[in-house]
């Protein structure tokens, strides 16, 4: 598939979701970018923002299984992955697959699962495989997984590990409505509903083309030696007492190679590091003594952007 192609398959599915979902352009990339790079998107605000709305309206426009699990306390490891049960009529041990097993998976309020739970999710996440006793089970590409949490409330949550934190692609925020998006919003859903008439625009196929499409975006030594600075002030900066992994450099790398095609550009530019490395780097940061309660990730991912030299011209040669 031509980079042509992928930006065309996106501005469809972009369009799609559109038919639904009011505004948040910005949202959509980052799920889009998250569904070609196989990228998991923690998705954190208020309810009623519309979070579950736009996961099942990506799963309908691109024709993928779609599961959605409310966490709860006490929700098992074994309720997400499946079991294996005894037949009597057949007198044999039969597998029964969990909501793991599809393409888009909806983990809603995913910090209100207990640490245990929520580590059942690291395997599959990272390698795209579940261990249930002894056996190693794949799972079906695409998948990709959107989990939802609520800032605000805290009583009965467990706040996501670093590990789990690491895993997720972008950290991002629905927002609440401009008036005139919630005009919109109110006239769009007071008659009917249009998820229920929302048709797939793309199938799976396309969707694991434009996976293996992305890598070939070029990216110039001086814009990787740019990334690298970035992520590298991270690990020096006072304020943090752990620093972006080497998992999140490359999270980065693949973000802004498909950022670069939906702009319409075969290589990448530092303008594309700008643009993804708060929704990419500052979940990936854990806060050091006080500034864990007053500082922000964001703003210190932000402050370093800032102050690191961007190449000179960078992207107009690429070879």
């Amino acid at each position: 598939m031509s980079f042509e192609a992928v930006m065309s398959l996106a501005e469809q599915v972009k369009a799609n979701i559109g038919k639904v979902i009011v505004g948040k352009e910005e949202v959509v990339d980052f799920l889009l970018i998250g569904l070609i790079t196989s990228g998991h998107v923690l998705l954190e605000d208020v309810p009623g923002t519309g979070k579950t709305l736009l996961a099942k309206s990506l799963a309908k426009s691109v024709s993928l299984s779609f599961k959605r699990i409310q966490f709860t306390p006490d929700l098992l490891p074994s309720d997400l992955s499946g079991i294996h049960f005894y037949n009597q009529k057949l007198g044999e041990f039969e597998f029964r697959a969990g909501p793991l097993f599809t393409n888009l998976l909806l983990a809603d309020e995913i910090n209100r699962a207990t640490p245990r739970t929520q580590s059942s999710l690291l395997e599959c996440m990272e390698e795209r495989q579940i261990s249930l006793d002894g056996e190693t089970k794949q799972l079906q590409k695409p998948f990709m997984v959107i989990a939802t949490q609520n800032p605000v409330e805290h009583q009965g949550t467990f706040p996501l590990p670093e590990a789990q934190l690491d895993r997720f692609l972008f950290k991002i925020k629905m927002g609440y409505p401009s008036t005139e998006e919630g005009m919109l919003l109110l006239k769009r859903f007071k008659d009917n509903d249009p998820l229920a008439r929302l048709e797939p625009v793309a199938g799976m196929n396309d969707i694991l083309k434009a996976q293996q499409a992305y890598a070939g975006v070029k990216v110039t030594d001086d814009v990787l030696r740019y990334m690298l600075q970035i992520v590298e002030q991270t690990r020096l900066c006072e304020e943090v007492s752990v620093g972006v992994s080497p998992r999140g450099s490359q999270a980065l790398l693949r973000a802004c190679q498909v950022h670069a095609i939906l702009r319409g550009r075969d290589f990448v530019t530092p303008d594309d590091v700008k643009a993804m490395a708060v929704p990419v780097l500052a979940h990936r940061l854990a806060l050091r003594g006080m500034a864990r309660n007053t500082g922000s990730a964001d703003g210190i991912i932000e402050q370093i952007v800032n102050r690191t030299a961007v190449p000179a011209e960078a992207g107009m040669t690429v070879g």
